[in-house]
């Protein structure tokens, strides 16, 4: 019985190391800025996970993005060649440091700002976060991906495409356009839509798909 109960109190034991250690170990966040400056940016990529992602229109002809960093949980933002602006999230992290509470969502936000001109394609992809997008210029093609938030988005236009995409989590919107503008492509499971599966016949298109979660569109006239 002896032996059983001193088992027992080590097994306990070490996973109160376990937990204490992942919550202790949380870290220092420092706040970070990108201005895009005289670069010439055509599109943009923001590619992270366990992200919240707002976006929205910049006061002037720069791109701006507002984040924070630690030691661990650091980006990686670049233009390219073809003046495609990439945010990466990068993670130096042991897997004992998965273990515990989450820093605050105050640290997991990125908050994007776009001209309200110069700009062609925007990508926004993220896990177990919410995308926000709102009043944004009249953009070619919009890609929205979220695996395990909400997409939400209101009064945005786009000259040829729209796609967005939702796990385990809804999504809704605005769209300035007509509804005969589109073509719609809807996939949804678990979950309701107020899209068709499909329509034919509009010069731009709008895809939808959501796994375990709703969709609720609505179209607005210009």
């Amino acid at each position: 019985m002896k032996k059983t109960i001193a088992f027992f109190c080590i097994i306990v034991g070490l996973a109160t190391v376990l937990v204490v250690s992942g919550c202790s170990g949380s870290e220092a966040f420092v706040a970070g800025e990108y201005s895009s400056g005289e670069n010439r940016i055509d599109g943009i990529v923001i590619d992270v996970s366990d992200r919240e992602v707002k976006v929205g229109v910049s006061d002037d002809d720069q791109i701006h993005i507002e984040y924070y960093e630690s030691e661990s949980e650091t980006y990686d933002i670049s233009v390219s060649e073809d003046n495609e602006l990439t945010m990466k999230l990068i993670l130096d992290k042991e897997w004992t440091d998965f273990i515990g509470v989450k820093a605050s969502v105050e640290y997991r936000t990125i908050k994007l700002e776009i001209p309200s001109h110069l700009l062609s394609d925007l990508t926004v992809k993220t896990t177990n976060g919410t995308i926000k997008v709102s009043d944004l210029p009249t953009l070619e093609r919009i890609t929205l991906d979220s695996n395990g938030g909400n997409v939400e988005f209101e009064k945005i236009a786009v000259e040829e495409s729209l796609d967005v995409t939702a796990k385990n989590g809804n999504i809704s919107g605005t769209i300035i356009g007509g509804w005969d503008d589109f073509s719609i492509s809807c996939d949804i499971k678990k979950g309701e839509s107020n899209l068709p599966e499909s329509k034919t016949g509009g010069e731009k298109s709008l895809t939808a798909n959501c796994n375990n979660g709703d969709i609720y569109i609505t179209f607005m006239a210009e």
